[in-house]
């Protein structure tokens, strides 16, 4: 039977509710976070292999707006429900205010060089 968890060997618990602005650090690898409140900055630590994350919109539909920052030397790529990032340097994952709804998540993981790469995710995202 699988573990998950502090079982598991994480840190902390696997999900946690997001109520202020933060900054992640790699001890965080593995946490789902539920964002709730609106107009959060997450922001994330240097990029490094493996290191992944999920955030899920928990707020009402056209309520909350969700912004992932990375570093300012890291890059978030991919493509969320056809919707794809530039790619660009310091460029934020944001699921948009207008369109959003309870349920939106995006998991990212990073790879030690360029950034983030988007391995999943639904709703409406934007990006630079």
């Amino acid at each position: 039977m699988a573990r998950v968890g502090a079982s598991a060997g994480w840190q902390d618990n696997c999900v946690e509710t997001v109520t202020a602005s933060q900054t992640l650090s790699y001890n965080d690898s593995g946490k789902v976070f539920l964002v709730g409140t609106d107009a959060l900055t997450i922001t994330l630590p240097a990029t490094k292999a493996g290191v992944r994350y999920t955030f899920v919109n928990t707020g009402a539909d056209d309520a909350v707006l969700v912004r992932i920052s990375p570093n300012s030397s890291d890059k978030i790529m991919g493509t969320i429900a056809a919707v794809s990032m530039t790619a660009s340097d310091d460029g934020d994952l944001t699921n948009t205010k207008s369109g959003a709804n309870k349920g939106d998540w995006a998991t990212i993981v990073g790879d030690g060089s360029d950034g983030w790469y988007i391995i999943g995710g639904d709703g409406v995202w934007a990006g630079a």
